[in-house]
């Protein structure tokens, strides 16, 4: 469960900050600047919150590792690596959806604003 909600975060706080730094390049170069300064200020935050994301990422790898390594005590060779691809597969399968809806998410946005811009 964990695992999830790390996974989620890290992909969730980089696909903004990837929308933040877009939002930033975009700007031309008479955009009011306390509109770039919100832009920086909000850029900034998200790196943080970003590096401490893959800090609790590192902490739940090591718990990862020592429950695997605990269930290996008791699992038949067969059934842990059953164990070891299901929790690799999962983390996979998250960030592969998050990666979708966030192309979804980004798809409708663009044909929102080619509506608007018709």
């Amino acid at each position: 469960g964990d695992l999830d909600k790390v996974v989620n975060l890290l992909l969730s706080l980089s696909g903004r900050l990837a929308r933040v730094e877009t939002a930033l390049g975009s700007l031309g170069p008479h955009a009011p600047a306390e509109d770039k300064l919100a832009l920086r200020e909000k850029q900034r935050l998200l790196v943080a919150q970003l590096e401490d994301a893959k800090e609790l990422k590192e902490h739940v790898g090591r718990r990862e590792e020592a429950v695997g390594a605990m269930v290996a005590r008791y699992l038949p060779a067969e059934h842990l690596q059953d164990y070891q691809h299901f929790v690799k597969m999962k983390s996979a399968l998250i960030a592969e959806q998050r990666e979708l809806e966030e192309k979804i998410k980004m798809g409708q946005e663009q044909l929102r604003c080619l509506r608007e811009s018709l």
